[in-house]
């Protein structure tokens, strides 16, 4: 019985296996409902182990009645696949083949279909929309090409010329009565300084590389504290001639321009020792920060120490302040040409800009940090030449009748009158 194998009149053949089993012959059968709610069994296809290779499984789906809406082969799955973006977590107690598709995390993706686990982007990179590949990084920082970079740079460069101009301008009346009665020599330094304060901006533009680092924030410090310097100066030395006119006054021998150099290079001096203490002990450093925009690295200087910043700037904000209070004790002092109310104003404009710059920088992020403290440079130079100098400018060119010694010889007399 074992070796027996007999054909049949279907083409089949009857056999026994090592087992003493015959072939393996299954009908598939699909049961179908109709009309008048009956089942009928529908024989759709078959499974024959003795039939040759593809042949084996045959299925006539035209036949095929699915218990669907749309008649159409219901998914043998509880879960869909997880498409790339996405990772499969398991739902507790639950078959492992039901999931949850979950998208990945901030910073990391999937590239392929049913992922277990995202993978993390490099430092360098960012997810696409997606998250399905990581992209490149943009590099951001205030740059010459960019329109703000731009801007800022023709506004720095062309503000420049304008203490120039005015440096020529009394260069050549330097011997009008205008000019000598507001500290000549002091008054071309504090033009040359403040070109410089204008020029002291295009360092914080372009790639922060070290040696910009190091250095921008010290020249803007160094050279703001001599302009103020020279107007603090300016304004002591207004004090001084007023109470040295008086009969008896001691304070003749304050009134003497080594007292203003002296002022000066004092306060000028203390600045630079500040800045020299600040890169020996906490130089700044440029640095890719990651954390303040995800798909942006922003390239930036690091102050080295924050401290060391703010004393740096409250220092010109302590000088800015004391010639503001002379000046504003002296703005009513009997004189032609007394600079107390013009530095009053100046010094006034110049406190309210950086003032207004402390809760500016501390809001803002990336170069929009950069291009506030380059507006509050601008503004505050600005601000200096418009107060201290154009009222000065414009008596030159326009009224040159008011800049003669017989002017201020009337104007005198009449003011002694009315007193």
């Amino acid at each position: 019985m074992k070796n027996v194998r007999v054909p049949l009149s279907n083409e089949r053949e009857l056999y026994f296996d090592e087992n003493g089993d015959p072939p393996a012959v299954y009908d598939i059968v699909n049961w179908q409902l109709s009309s008048n709610n009956t089942i009928h069994h529908v024989k759709v296809g078959s499974y024959d182990t003795t039939a040759s290779v593809g042949k084996l499984f045959r299925i006539n789906s035209s036949l095929l009645l699915w218990a669907t809406e749309d008649n159409q082969v219901p998914i043998s799955a509880c879960t869909e696949s997880c498409p790339p973006g996405f990772r499969k977590v398991s739902i507790r107690g639950q078959p492992v083949c039901c999931f949850q598709c979950v998208p990945c995390p901030q910073g990391e993706i999937s590239n392929h279909t049913d992922s277990n686990n995202c993978l993390k982007c490099p430092w360098n990179e960012w997810p696409n929309p997606q998250k399905t590949r990581c992209l490149q990084k943009n590099i951001d920082f205030l740059s010459y090409d960019d329109p703000l970079g731009a801007t800022l740079t023709g506004s720095s460069i062309v503000s420049s010329f304008v203490p120039n101009f005015i440096l020529k301008l009394f260069i050549q009346h330097k011997s009008t009565p205008i000019v000598k009665a507001n500290s000549y020599v002091i008054s071309c330094l504090l033009l040359v300084s403040l070109s410089f304060c204008f020029l002291s901006s295009l360092a914080f533009i372009g790639y922060p590389q070290t040696e910009k680092c190091l250095l921008r924030q010290a020249a803007f410090g160094l050279v703001f504290a001599l302009c103020v310097s020279c107007i603090l100066a300016k304004t002591v030395m207004v004090m001084f001639a007023f109470m040295a006119t008086r009969p008896g006054s001691v304070m003749r021998k304050w009134t003497t321009p080594r007292v203003s150099y002296t002022i000066i290079f004092t306060c000028s001096f203390l600045q630079i020792i500040l800045c020299i203490s600040w890169l020996s002990l906490a130089p700044p450093y440029p640095q890719y920060n990651r954390e303040s925009q995800a798909a942006l690295i922003i390239v930036e200087c690091n102050e080295g120490s924050p401290i060391a910043f703010w004393i740096m700037l409250g220092y010109l904000f302590l000088l800015a302040s004391i010639s503001f209070i002379v000046a504003f004790l002296a703005r009513r002092l009997p004189d032609s040409f007394n600079e107390a109310q013009f530095i009053t104003f100046s010094m006034l404009a110049f406190l309210s800009v950086w003032i207004s710059y402390i809760p500016a920088s501390l809001s803002a992020q990336g170069k929009y940090t950069v291009a506030m403290e380059i507006f509050a440079i601008l503004s505050s130079s600005w601000a200096l030449v418009l107060c201290m100098f154009f009222p000065k400018c414009f008596i030159i060119l326009f009224r040159p009748e008011m800049n003669s010694r017989e002017y201020l010889m009337r104007r005198a007399k009449t003011e002694a009158i009315n007193a």
